[in-house]
């Protein structure tokens, strides 16, 4: 890796030839990976802001396994972590922390980034999964797996259904995405309220202990979940996250007008269809393994904007702020009415309201020019 030269490149010459000056240090803003033939260009920026993310998340993650209703010491929750110490330290890190750890991390980037893509598809930081109604979608079908709706299918793959079946609807109603931003804001959040309903429509139809066991998929928590949904999760987030980086250039493009995005070359239709399934199938398996987690997708992607350089797509940044705000929420929810345990979507409901409002009340970036 090298970095830019600090001599200024030679400045290019206006109409009347005389030389226009570059931004001091704009020559200094990123660095140069590879050869002669093929390079690479990384912002320090970006760079900076996803190693002080991954910094914190790894500080959280470590809270996460101390904090409890036994409390253990960063060296006790190590050696848990790795089959050493005291019986109970591995017990209470292996059995009951990590697993939920991990549902954590996952559930918290993949929304997140689902959110970061979906905003960039309709151009509005308003468009997130919650939003638009995948997440209700996704929520109903795995609820009507739950309380036996004539189903023998498992909730991920139900969650997974319902999720398309909500984007299949939305797309259909609001005609586009994309260039229609609002139009398929309000169309997405229709779509969510009419599931919503079904949704509860549900579980008053069913015997309370069935209500009871779905209870978990309407609000959102991290206590006791599948682990095969949980594995499926993994799978899905890293697919995911290497398929959104091969498209973070034709996305950048897409913020701009389609017009501009065909001249230079990109496939607009196939890029954005990609990006969508991308984003849905992301949402999809989060809610499978959390249920609808509210927000998440608004304000992971936010943060991650706010930290890197708006010139880019905060992909990674997005992820690992999403992640930062599932693990704390859920670690909030543990301990703030203990031993009573707050479901992890309350807080970051409660958190993200404020949030929301911020967003609205000040002024927007340009997605577009």
């Amino acid at each position: 890796m090298k970095t830019h030269s600090l001599t200024p490149p030679a400045c290019p010459m206006n109409r009347d030839d005389t030389a226009v000056t570059p931004p001091p240090g704009s020559w200094r803003l990123s660095w140069t990976l590879g050869g002669r033939d093929h390079s690479m260009l990384i912002e320090r920026r970006a760079c900076f802001a996803c190693l002080g993310l991954l910094a914190v998340l790894l500080a959280v993650c470590l809270l996460s396994l101390c904090l409890g209703s036994v409390a253990l010491s960063p060296r006790q929750a190590l050696a848990g972590l790795f089959g050493h110490g005291e019986p109970m330290s591995v017990f209470v890190v292996q059995e009951l922390r990590l697993v939920r750890l991990a549902a954590g991390v996952a559930t918290g980037a993949a929304f997140s980034l689902s959110g970061c893509l979906m905003q960039t598809l309709a151009r509005n930081r308003l468009a997130t999964p919650g939003i638009v109604g995948i997440d209700n979608g996704a929520t109903a079908f795995a609820v009507a797996s739950v309380v036996g709706l004539g189903t023998s299918l498992a909730p991920p793959p139900m969650a997974l259904a319902g999720a398309a079946t909500a984007t299949a609807i939305t797309f259909a109603l609001a005609n586009d995405v994309g260039t229609r931003g609002y139009r398929f804001i309000v169309t997405g959040i229709g779509v969510g309220a009419v599931f919503g309903a079904l949704t509860q429509l549900l579980m008053a139809r069913v015997a309370i202990d069935t209500a009871n066991a779905a209870y978990p998929w309407t609000v959102g928590s991290l206590n006791a979940r599948d682990g095969t949904a949980l594995t499926w999760l993994w799978c899905g987030l890293a697919i995911g996250l290497l398929a959104a980086c091969y498209l973070s250039r034709a996305m950048r493009v897409l913020r701009f007008s389609d017009a501009v995005a065909q001249g230079l070359g990109y496939r607009v239709r196939g890029c954005r269809y990609l990006a969508l399934v991308v984003s849905v199938a992301l949402a999809a398996l989060a809610v499978a393994v959390a249920g609808p987690v509210g927000l998440v997708g608004l304000i992971g992607p936010e943060i991650a904007r706010q930290l890197s350089s708006h010139r880019g797509i905060s992909l990674i940044a997005s992820a690992l702020s999403g992640a930062i705000i599932m693990v704390a929420s859920d670690l909030v929810g543990r301990l703030l009415l203990a031993p009573i345990e707050v479901p992890v979507g309350i807080v970051t409901a409660i958190v993200g309201s404020p949030f929301l409002l911020w967003i609205l009340l000040r002024p927007a970036p340009r997605f577009q020019s």
